[in-house]
C-alpha cells in the first residue's frame, strides 16, 4: 500500500513539475514575442517613418541611402503593423506614429483636379514612373481602416473610401471581374491599352492592363464602414473572380508581378489574394474562398526552408534563387497559417507558423547594429544589378509584416487576457 502511495505521489509531482515547466516555457516565449514586437514597432516609428509621416521605403545598404518606392503603399503597410502592435502592447507611441503616418496618407486626397477629385495621389515611382496605381492605394488601405477603428477619427476611413469610390466608378470592368491598374495623374485618364509594367510588350491585352486587384479587401472595408451593399457586392464579385482565375498551383500567374513567361511568382502577391479570400469567407461563409486560400498557402510552404526562410525569386517548377531573404513573405505565411488554423482548415500549417516565428525572432538587425538605419528592423533583402551597380536593398515591408505576424501570433497563442 505504501508503495502505491509513493507511485501516486511521484506521478502527481511529475505532472505538477511538467505543468510548471510548460508554463515557464510559455512565459518565456510570450516575452520573446513582446520584446521582438516592441523592437520592430520602435524601429518602424522612429526610423522607417520620416518627418512628414511617410515611409522612407527602400534602404540601399551599399550606399547608405533611402529611396522612395510606392510611398503610399509602404506607409499603409507600416500603419497596419503599428496599429496591430498598439493593440497588443497598449503603447501609445505606436498609435501616435500610426496617426502621423495616417495624416500624411490622407493628405494625398485629390481635391483640385477636374477628373481626379476624390482620388488619391498615390504614385508608384521607380520603373513604373509617376502613375497612379490601383493596388498602391487598395493594399495600403487596411492600415487606414484599422487606424479608424482604433481612433474613431473619420478621415482615416473616409479618404480611402473616397478613393475606392472613384476607382469603382472609373476603373472597374465588372464583366471580367477586374480593375484597370493605372491612371495618368496629369490627364486623369485610365490607361486601358498599355501598362507601364510591360513597357517592352507591344501588343497588350486586358489582363496586361488590369487585375482582380482584391488585395487589401478595400470594398469589404468600405462596405463595413458605410453599410452600402453595392460595395459588398463588388467585393464578392472580386472574390469570385479570384476563384475562377486561380490556376493549378493556387496562384494567379496571368497577372503581374508574377511572370508567367519566366515561370516566377512574386513572394507576396498571391498571398494577398489569398488573404482577401479569407476575408471573403469571414464575410459570406462561402467555403470556396477558404479552400482557394488554403491552396495558395499550400503551394507557398513548399518553398519555405526548414529554418523558416523564404526567398524573393521562386519558380513554379520548384527552383529557388537564394539571393534575397524576404522576411515579409516569411511573416505573411505565418499570418495566413494562423488564420486558416482558426477556421479549422490549417492544421497542416502549424509547423510552418512555428518556422516563421523562429525565423522572425532570429533574423532581426541587432539593437546595437552600427548602422542606425537598420537597427531593430526585420531582414527583408532585395539584391539586384541596377544602373551598372550591385544594389542590396533592405525593405521596410519586412518590419511592417513582422509586426502584423507577431501581434497575430501573440493574440492567437496567448490571448488578450495576457496583454502587458
Amino acid at each position: 500500500m505504501k508503495k502505491k502511495y509513493v507511485i501516486v505521489f511521484t506521478t502527481i509531482v511529475l505532472i505538477l513539475f511538467s505543468a510548471v515547466k510548460i508554463e515557464a516555457e510559455d512565459n518565456l516565449k510570450k516575452q520573446k514575442v513582446l520584446q521582438a514586437l516592441n523592437e520592430l514597432a520602435y524601429h518602424a516609428s522612429n526610423v522607417l517613418l520620416d518627418e512628414e509621416g511617410k515611409s522612407r521605403c527602400d534602404y540601399n545598404i551599399v550606399q547608405g541611402k533611402w529611396y522612395p518606392y510606392e510611398p503610399a503603399w509602404h506607409t499603409g503597410q507600416i500603419i497596419n503593423g503599428l496599429v496591430d502592435a498598439y493593440r497588443v502592447t497598449d503603447n501609445e507611441e505606436y498609435l501616435i506614429a500610426a496617426k502621423k503616418a495616417g495624416n500624411w496618407w490622407t493628405s494625398l486626397l485629390i481635391k483640385d483636379h477636374p477628373k481626379l477629385e476624390g482620388m488619391l495621389y498615390a504614385v508608384h515611382g521607380d520603373h513604373a514612373g509617376e502613375v497612379l496605381v490601383f493596388a498602391t492605394i487598395s493594399d495600403g488601405t487596411p492600415g487606414l481602416f484599422n487606424l479608424y477603428k482604433a481612433t474613431k477619427i473619420d478621415k482615416y476611413a473616409a479618404v480611402p473610401t473616397s478613393a475606392g469610390r472613384w476607382m469603382l466608378e472609373h476603373m472597374y470592368v465588372p464583366e471580367h471581374g477586374v480593375f484597370y491598374d493605372t491612371v495618368d495623374p496629369e490627364t486623369g485618364e485610365v490607361r486601358k491599352e498599355n501598362s507601364p509594367f510591360w513597357k517592352d510588350k507591344e501588343v497588350q491585352e486586358l489582363f496586361d492592363v488590369s487585375r482582380p486587384n482584391n488585395e487589401g479587401s478595400l470594398f469589404k472595408d468600405m462596405y463595413e464602414y458605410t453599410g452600402d451593399e453595392k460595395y459588398k457586392k463588388v467585393f464578392i464579385e472580386l472574390c469570385n473572380s479570384l476563384v475562377e482565375k486561380q490556376d493549378e498551383y493556387g496562384l494567379w500567374m496571368d497577372f503581374m508581378p508574377n511572370h508567367k513567361h519566366e515561370g516566377t511568382f512574386h513572394p507576396r502577391f498571391n498571398l494577398w489574394y489569398a488573404e482577401s479570400l479569407i476575408d471573403g469567407y469571414e464575410l459570406t461563409g462561402d467555403k470556396r474562398y477558404l479552400e482557394a486560400a488554403r491552396k495558395t498557402l499550400e503551394f507557398h510552404v513548399k518553398f519555405q526552408g526548414k529554418d523558416g526562410s523564404f526567398h524573393y525569386v521562386n519558380y513554379v517548377d520548384g527552383r529557388t534563387d537564394r539571393g534575397s531573404k524576404t522576411g515579409s513573405a516569411v511573416a505573411f505565411i505565418g499570418i495566413l497559417g494562423i488564420r486558416l488554423i482558426e477556421h479549422g482548415v490549417g492544421e497542416q500549417f502549424k509547423d510552418n507558423v512555428e518556422r516563421s516565428f523562429n525565423w522572425v525572432i532570429k533574423n532581426r538587425y541587432a539593437q546595437n547594429h552600427p548602422d542606425p538605419n537598420l537597427r531593430g528592423g526585420l531582414i527583408n533583402l532585395r539584391s539586384r544589378h541596377r544602373q551598372g551597380m550591385h544594389w542590396i536593398t533592405q525593405r521596410d515591408v519586412g518590419t511592417a509584416f513582422g509586426m502584423r505576424f507577431l501581434a497575430k501570433y501573440y493574440e492567437h497563442y496567448f490571448g488578450d487576457e495576457n496583454k502587458k
